[in-house]
């Protein structure tokens, strides 16, 4: 599986923005009046709280009975757990955090007590707690600094194991919990920084693997028994164990092994002997069995959207997945008895539902209405993936959100988005945000620069070393093919993007100055040195993979870092910039947008910095949401659209602290 620096999160968990009042308007041409009125529509102006107010939803387990999914929802305000009737009905909240987001894991698989995590605020140190059957909360993994993830139920239903680096910050080691006592076994010991994979069944085999380069990995099996490891890989390629079979005979793997795409193989324990299993013209990101091993799911990342195959493994046959009109299944999961599915369904024009699907009735049953009543299912806009050549004849992918309101006589502002990463990917998924802008009438081009992900391992590395260079220009020509859109206002045409999609539009102010009119910098690398030098210490395992592709801060390499991080050539920065900011983020510090600000302040450019004492890397709290996205618009539409308010006198900075 490809892998990311600074990954962001999705970009429906990208959360920014001040709130203010948005007047109302709607766009009332008449034929005579407008040739494109056949082609526009009457749009409702939402503000930010509606908009907003489109629950998040995630998760999916069966209680033991299948009568319940226990899900996690945002609709608090932060996301907290609930349990939901298969047959439909309301939520039932379980948990009430006022401030620490709750993820749902799963119910346990005999009873209902109940697995879930929670971090500091965004700090990405989770820890795993149990809700007991008496409503009591306990903290499974207690250790003051150290991070713990659940890896997987054990096959005899009395234990589950989970990974933590509590002995060594560094690596995560495996354990196993049984339900008695709830005392942690260690399992296996990583002294080496590998990654941990699936464990088969029988608990004797054990998948590991161990990065060479942020695209490829070596894989290989841990017999726990003997202590014995056995390389599955032949050569150097992308390699990730999947799962087990059943019978904990085989290893199912993904791999780019001779093809710019991953495709699945199986590895007999027994024989050794390898086969491939299924492979499409995409990558194949994951692959697993059932409960029971009667289904194998596949997914599929089929040009920025999830593609999902369901094979009964006894006849090798898919089976057919339910049909929904307008809206693709992006994810499905199983009760353990594989009567019922659960699938969430959407598209980049709706946000996703949950729906229980009865595979011996074919009973489909819709569980929840995400969509805020208040809004307009017309009034959203469909993505569609375009593609443009870049000033080396490369053919560069990108997603296109262009309003309902713009024609070749109501031209738009429009933005750049960059994604997250490197190595990230804009994907066709919907987006709170990004419906937002287009709503104010902003056309949004999601770029997939060199260097994204899904398109070939070759696109992949084609941004290794040469970051700010190649990348940012294909983010100007994307800038160029929206100039040339008839519904653009060519000179009106900003960059934005979190993380490394923060550093890019840094990059993009800073040595293409006069290519865009603005910046939105969400939290985004300013100086690689730095953040190189501070990645969190649970990053190890991968740090010798990112200094491949970045650069090794420690070695001559530095040289060229310097000279491609924003921080240190902020004097050629020349147009407005706004820079939003989570204090509790540990892959980009806070520091680096504290001094970005600080740097293009002295240019007497106007400069917003919006600064999250309770967010990390991306905002999950909806009251910041609503402040960070409505902030941003407001910046736009003063220095973008031009349209709005007074704008900051030169050199001003409006700070805040949220």
């Amino acid at each position: 599986m490809k892998r990311t620096l600074l990954k962001c999160m999705p970009v429906k968990g990208l959360a920014l923005v001040a709130s203010i009042t948005m007047i109302a308007w709607s766009c009332k041409e008449t034929p005579k009046e407008n040739p494109d009125a056949a082609i526009t529509k009457t749009v409702k102006s939402y503000t930010i709280e509606q908009m907003m107010d489109n629950e998040a939803i995630g998760g999916g387990s069966f209680s033991p009975d299948n009568s319940k999914l226990l899900i996690s929802s945002n609709r608090s305000g932060i996301y907290n757990m609930y349990t939901i009737s298969t047959e439909g009905g309301e939520m039932m909240p379980v948990t009430e955090s006022d401030s620490s987001s709750v993820f749902a894991i799963s119910y346990f698989p005999k009873d209902e007590r109940m697995l879930f995590r929670m971090d500091g605020n965004g700090d990405e140190i989770y820890h795993i707690y149990i809700r007991n059957l008496n409503g009591s909360i306990t903290d499974l993994t207690p250790e003051e600094g150290a991070r713990a993830s659940f890896h997987a139920w054990a096959a005899d239903k009395k234990s589950f194991f989970f990974t933590s680096n509590k002995r060594d910050a560094r690596y995560m080691d495996l354990y196993q919990m049984d339900f008695l006592d709830y005392r942690p076994q260690l399992i296996y010991q990583n002294n080496e920084g590998y990654d941990i994979g699936p464990i088969s069944k029988d608990q004797k085999y054990l998948a590991l693997s161990k990065s060479l380069n942020t695209n490829d990995a070596n894989l290989f099996l841990q017999n726990l028994e003997t202590g014995e490891k056995t390389q599955i890989n032949e050569a150097q390629s992308a390699n990730s164990g999947q799962d087990f079979t059943p019978d904990s005979g085989a290893l199912y793997y993904t791999t780019d092994l001779g093809s710019e795409f991953s495709y699945v193989m199986k590895y007999d324990i027994q024989s050794g002997e390898r086969s491939k299993v299924m492979e499409r013209d995409w990558d194949i990101m994951g692959s697993y069995f059932t409960e029971n091993g009667t289904y194998q799911v596949t997914y599929i990342n089929e040009d920025a959207k999830n593609v999902i195959a369901v094979t009964e493994t006894a006849t090798g046959t898919n089976i057919d997945l339910p049909s929904l009109p307008n809206m693709d299944i992006t994810n499905v999961g199983f009760s353990d008895d594989e009567k019922l599915m659960s699938l969430y369904a959407g598209g980049s024009q709706t946000p996703s539902n949950l729906y229980v699907y009865d595979l011996e009735t074919k009973e489909l049953k819709q569980l929840t209405n995400v969509l805020n009543p208040e809004i307009e299912p017309s009034d959203l806009v469909s993505a569609e993936v375009i593609r443009f050549k870049s000033f080396d004849g490369l053919e560069i992918p990108a997603i296109y959100y262009k309003p309902h309101q713009a024609s070749e006589t109501n031209k738009v502002p429009a933005l750049v988005w960059v994604h997250g990463g490197p190595g990230g990917q804009s994907r066709q998924n919907f987006s709170s945000f990004i419906q937002y802008l287009v709503n104010h009438k902003y056309a949004v081009l999601a770029v997939n620069n060199r260097g994204s992900s899904g398109y070939g391992k070759s696109f992949y590395k084609m941004d290794d070393l040469n970051h700010g260079d190649k990348d940012l220009k294909d983010c100007v020509e994307g800038k160029n093919w929206l100039a040339n859109q008839p519904e653009i206002d060519g000179d009106k045409i900003g960059i934005i993007g979190g993380s490394y999609g923060g550093y890019m539009t840094m990059a993009a102010l800073t040595y293409t100055p006069e290519e865009f009119a603005v910046g939105v910098n969400l939290f985004g690398v300013t100086n690689w040195i730095r953040t190189l030098r501070s990645i969190p210490p649970w990053w190890e395992s991968f740090k010798d993979a990112l200094y491949l592709e970045l650069g090794d801060p420690n070695s001559a390499d530095s040289v060229r870092l310097k000279a491609i991080s924003p921080l240190f050539h902020t004097d050629k920065v020349t147009k407005p910039l706004i820079v939003l900011q989570g204090s509790k983020d540990p892959r980009v510090l806070q520091v680096e947008s504290d001094e970005i600000v600080a740097g293009v302040k002295k240019n007497g450019v106007p400069v917003e910095y919006v600064l999250f004492e309770d967010e990390g890397h991306g905002f999950v709290k909806k009251e910041n949401q609503i402040e960070a996205y409505s902030r941003v618009l407001q910046f736009l539409d003063v220095y973008l659209k031009g349209d709005a308010g007074t704008p900051i006198e030169d050199g001003e900075s409006m700070e805040s602290d949220i």
